[in-house]
């Protein structure tokens, strides 16, 4: 098992390395879904999250152990990357590569628990939330704050932004981090990037309106670019979903 520790974790590498250990009988379980499972372990007053990746298939197998760095060794150096540029992200402490032979195995991204009041996915689900317009303002201006620090986050969707509420407005911080570009976005990235958020055109409205005020185009031209986007990420996703069906339906 490969295991690299962040410095700042460097005095905690037993207790991490006996976590990652322990994956499959302890811990807390947080999130278990159909390809990764996330666990809590404490660490000191902290505590630890812990990503467990699904073993990847036959081909991935190959590429992750000789030509692609792995999801959680990207995740991993990207909130470093996220961290030095003063983007909110749960701190990284580890990640852990299985290596068997020449076949990648498990893997594991290891970050500081991060509790939060909300997602983005709760003002798409609750239009009715307390102070709903002020943070989707807020959060319009954390993207912006991304594309400006030539960030593009590819995993921009309504489950990958922890919000927090406090007595100086909000704070967001990133999570799924295995899917970035770090680049200078023009117009079109930089609208395309919401495309994953809402199919609420209201939401999309409020969130051009406030984008516009802190770029150079006006409100008209960030709605329209910004909706198109939306509209065709959701008409390539129903075909997609509508796809599955029938699939599923054949193989009956």
């Amino acid at each position: 098992m490969k295991i690299i520790i962040s410095e700042a974790y460097k005095k905690q590498e037993q207790i991490i390395c006996q976590a990652i250990e322990d994956f499959e009988s302890g811990g807390e379980v947080f999130i278990k879904g159909p390809r990764n499972t996330i666990k809590l372990f404490p660490l000191g007053e902290k505590q630890m999250n812990i990503k467990s990746f699904k073993v990847p298939n036959a081909v991935n197998k190959i590429a992750y152990r000789f030509f692609r760095k792995s999801k959680a060794q990207r995740s991993f150096q990207y909130a470093h990357t996220l961290v030095t540029r003063g983007i909110g992200t749960p701190y990284p402490i580890a990640f852990a590569e299985e290596n068997g032979g020449v076949l990648f195995g498990k893997s594991y991204y290891i970050s500081e628990h991060q509790e939060s009041d909300l997602t983005y996915r709760t003002l798409v689900q609750e239009p009715e939330y307390p102070d709903f317009e002020n943070i989707l303002r807020a959060f319009t201006r954390f993207t912006y704050s991304l594309h400006e620090n030539h960030i593009e986050f590819l995993d921009h969707s309504p489950g990958n932004t922890l919000i927090q509420a406090g007595e100086e407005g909000y704070k967001f911080f990133l999570v799924d981090l295995n899917r970035m570009n770090f680049r200078k976005l023009d117009f079109d990235a930089r609208m395309k990037n919401f495309s994953r958020l809402t199919y609420k055109k209201e939401m999309v409205a409020i969130m051009a309106n406030e984008y516009s005020r802190i770029y150079s185009k006006t409100e008209e031209e960030v709605f329209e670019k910004m909706w198109f986007y939306t509209q065709d990420f959701q008409a390539k996703f129903s075909r997609k979903r509508e796809l599955k069906k029938k699939l599923k339906f054949w193989k009956k």
